[in-house]
């Protein structure tokens, strides 16, 4: 009897050890997918173009090839890269970090300079479109585009990780992984069904209120992905900046970081309504400009180069 008693004390206490590190995978998960915010809105921002000019019925299924292949990235190619990384050459890490923020950046430049210069679309009316060959080919499209978001993201949860075992470290980042995947394609699915699900409300609802409603989300959405549009550059140039001041403040380059957090701590001693979110506005603006310069400067540097090489 003493024996069983025995055995169920070392199950109960097992089973406390399994649940408290349930809560800290959890709460670890939380707190990295905090930290990755921005690109998470890009990244839903992104993606509804994918499915742009192609059959409504079709439109789910795009998306949900996409969170596959964004699954197979973060589960299958980067949490083993980010792992190894970590333990055989963790000094890596804040270098490639910086090279994702370079990429955001860019990307966010390039966003507002072809908002500027917008290049016209050619169309062919002689050729129908080959809807199988444009789904294929955005798929891919964006599967790679997501691989290098999810690297960044990987990267910044990786860095951002505070466990205890190796193995910790993976749980958590397999967590971040399917949390993260599931809240960006889930909220893309309801962007681009959205219309259709105000359509149906417009057409088909029981009250006057009901069809209110979903007119109203008919003649809203476009202004509305318009808008999440925007907030996904902004996003990407706040999120690449504040990655490469705060790379280059490992290698003690501290001038543009010691600038950007003395100018939000000004703006909160001079505010008495909402210091911390004026001072918060004030970074994220600060660390925004200057991605918009860095990636203006990588788009000229790109294009310059890509023009000599044409020539050559």
């Amino acid at each position: 009897m003493s024996g069983l008693l025995a055995l169920l004390d070392d199950v109960a206490a097992l089973t406390k050890l399994a649940a408290a590190q349930l809560d800290d995978i959890s709460g670890q998960a939380a707190k990295v997918g905090a930290k990755t915010a921005g690109i998470l809105i890009d990244d839903t921002a992104v993606t509804p173009k994918y499915v742009h000019g192609l059959p409504a019925a079709r439109e789910l299924p795009i998306v949900w090839k996409i969170a596959r292949g964004s699954l197979f990235n973060k589960l299958v190619i980067l949490l083993p890269i980010a792992m190894l990384l970590n333990v055989f050459a963790p000094w890596l890490l804040s270098p490639l970090l910086m090279i994702g923020g370079a990429y955001l950046c860019y990307e966010g430049a390039e966003k507002i300079w072809h908002l500027f210069h917008p290049t016209p679309i050619p169309v062919d009316a002689e050729n129908p479109v080959d809807h199988a060959h444009l789904e294929e080919k955005r798929v891919a499209g964006a599967i790679k585009t997501d691989f290098i978001l999810s690297a960044e993201i990987m990267t910044i949860a990786l860095s951002s990780i505070e466990a205890s075992t190796v193995w910790m470290e993976g749980m958590v980042l397999a967590v971040v992984a399917v949390g993260i995947t599931a809240a960006v394609y889930g909220s893309v699915a309801l962007l681009v069904k959205a219309d259709d699900i105000g359509l149906k409300m417009a057409q088909d609802g029981h009250f006057g209120a009901t069809r209110a409603i979903g007119r109203g989300i008919v003649h809203g959405m476009p202004a509305f992905m318009e808008a999440v549009a925007g907030i996904g550059t902004a996003a990407m140039l706040w999120v690449g900046g504040s990655i490469i001041v705060h790379g280059l403040e490992s290698f003690d380059f501290t001038a543009i970081g010691h600038f950007v957090h003395d100018m939000s701590a000004s703006v909160r001693d001079a505010v008495s309504v909402a210091p911390g979110l004026l001072g918060w506005a004030t970074e994220a603006l600060l660390y925004g400009i200057f991605g918009l310069a860095v990636g203006m400067v990588l788009l000229g540097v790109i294009s310059l180069g890509s023009r000599i090489f044409q020539r050559g």
